[in-house]
């Protein structure tokens, strides 16, 4: 039934409730939530372990680089090294990361006493081990020299014996690093 032109109901528009507050149907899906609370720390772990692991990486590659560098800081600390390297431990691609460019030749009579050791092992089949002492700094004008007594010892037919040898090794500084550029027995 329409209200009586004229009065008052008819100029009052109907009032439509807003179609956010309406009930969906039951055959439509609820609408999609917003990122919650979990998407976010589930971020932002990820993020920071992200973080943690480069930065975990980082840390290691500069500790292995620090402890694998070969000490080249000081003439007395080049000498030990490469006779450790050379005498002791025998490699010759670890001794050569003390030696100057091109050093072969001025290191021929070490590599002599090397190959004289060698020899005398395989023929007494018994181990010589190498040893030195005390490395003394020599400082002539502008190079530098190392003087150190290498100690040669074996023990053959259940006697020890030992035999001491001087030696002067000469080393250079280059890009602030100390190389081996030569060495000869003193007699």
């Amino acid at each position: 039934m329409q209200p009586p032109a004229g009065s008052q109901v008819s100029r009052v528009p109907a009032q439509r409730t807003p179609p956010e507050q309406l009930v969906p149907p039951s055959g439509t899906p609820a609408p999609a939530r917003p990122p919650g609370r979990l998407r976010t720390i589930v971020t932002v772990v990820a993020g920071v372990l992200g973080l943690l692991l480069v930065g975990g990486g980082i840390t290691a590659f500069v500790l292995y680089d620090r402890a694998t560098r070969p000490d080249r800081s000081a003439p007395d600390v080049v000498v030990d090294n490469y006779l450790r390297a050379f005498l002791v431990d025998r490699n010759d691609i670890k001794a050569d990361q003390f030696t100057c460019a091109g050093a072969s030749a001025e290191l021929k009579e070490l590599h002599t006493l090397r190959d004289d050791l060698l020899a005398r092992e395989r023929r007494f089949s018994t181990t010589l081990s190498v040893s030195w002492g005390r490395l003394d700094l020599q400082e002539q004008g502008g190079s530098t020299r190392v003087q150190v007594d290498l100690t040669i010892s074996a023990y053959i037919d259940g006697v020890s014996q030992s035999d001491r040898q001087p030696w002067l090794f000469d080393v250079t500084q280059a890009s602030g690093e100390w190389r081996v550029c030569g060495g000869m027995s003193v007699t």
